[in-house]
């Protein structure tokens, strides 16, 4: 089968590779209906030391489940599945707790024994407790919020669920990059009375105000915390969704939450540690977040998205054939793309 590789920054292919087999009777295989380039895949695309042998790439999917082991019983050959970022058993203590993503059995795919799902097909681990079936037929006009429920919408309501997001709320987004834009929906969803985002790009900041953002800051810095404050009467913000992940954008964050409110990070973290203990403490603000356990949150959200009331799928603006990959890693790399989505 064809799969995505990277063997080091800015160097990425689409080469032929084994197809996947069963491994474990808790295995399933799915072929790939449709896949995406995330924003966190550019972090190894601009730093992975090169090296021969590729690395496999991707990590969000929906697709077509082909085989199951002998002990798979929650999904079966035919199915459309939602395959989440992390596989999970889904009866271990951490998954009965909602927080997958730290499973005693799981995994990341991409990383280790889990394949890449930029390609035709995947072997997926633990089966039972990752794939989830929406029971829908998933036409093509859905295919994309579908898609957008194994990573971006899910995490980034886990951002705003970190940052007490509330009704009334006033909330500041960090990063208007495809998980951003989701908190605006997730703010939104859960009663958030302000959003405001900061970020720069004008086709992003269109879409957060139809997505339910109230105020945009362009500025950074001083500049920004000045306007934020502005914005909330000199307080700052309830709930501030970091969505970068940048040391940067953190002190930022910690600059713009007001005294008692929290912070929700979810951009995987380029910093050793995190700057203001003092007045963290002093201020009485929780810091609170991680990679999100989005196989938690897709029944949830998966209701608003059917009815209707969510459409996050809009997040992506360009598709792209799984041979153009290298392409789209360069558009996403230069902001000429939002969010790539592949269909093999």
């Amino acid at each position: 089968m064809r799969a995505t590789l990277m063997y080091g920054a800015g160097d990425v292919r689409v080469e032929n590779v084994r197809d996947p087999q069963l491994a474990e009777p808790t295995d399933a295989l799915m072929t790939v209906s449709r896949a995406c380039i995330c924003g966190s895949d550019l972090w190894p695309y601009k730093e992975l030391p090169a090296a021969p042998t590729g690395r496999p790439m991707g990590h969000e999917a929906i697709g077509i489940v082909q085989a199951v082991g002998a002990q798979v019983r929650s999904v079966k050959r035919g199915d459309l599945v939602i395959m989440p970022f992390a596989y999970s058993d889904g009866t271990c203590t951490f998954c009965e707790a909602g927080l997958q993503t730290s499973c005693i059995h799981g995994g990341f795919f991409g990383i280790g024994e889990a394949g890449g799902a930029q390609a035709e097909a995947l072997r997926v681990p633990q089966a039972d407790g990752t794939l989830f079936a929406p029971g829908t037929a998933g036409d093509d006009s859905l295919l994309p919020s579908l898609l957008s429920l194994s990573d971006v919408m899910g995490t980034g309501h886990h951002a705003a669920v970190c940052a007490r997001v509330h009704d009334g709320a006033a909330v500041a987004v960090i990063g208007d990059g495809a998980v951003g834009l989701c908190g605006v929906i997730a703010a939104k969803r859960l009663g958030a009375e302000q959003i405001i985002v900061l970020g720069r790009h004008p086709d992003r900041i269109a879409l957060a105000r139809e997505f339910g953002a109230t105020d945009i800051v362009t500025e950074r810095g001083g500049d920004a915390l000045e306007q934020v404050r502005k914005l909330t009467r000199g307080y700052g913000a309830h709930s501030v969704l970091e969505c970068v992940g940048s040391e940067e954008a953190m002190t930022t964050a910690l600059q713009l939450v007001r005294a008692g409110g929290a912070i929700g990070r979810v951009g995987v973290p380029h910093y050793e540690e995190i700057a203001a203990g003092g007045p963290m403490f002093y201020s009485n603000i929780t810091v609170s977040g991680g990679p999100a356990p989005v196989r938690a949150y897709m029944e949830e959200l998966l209701a608003d998205i059917l009815e209707g009331r969510i459409e996050p799928g809009r997040v992506f603006d360009r598709v792209i054939a799984l041979e153009e990959v290298p392409a789209g890693y360069r558009a996403m790399d230069e902001r000429t793309a939002l969010k790539v989505m592949i269909k093999p």
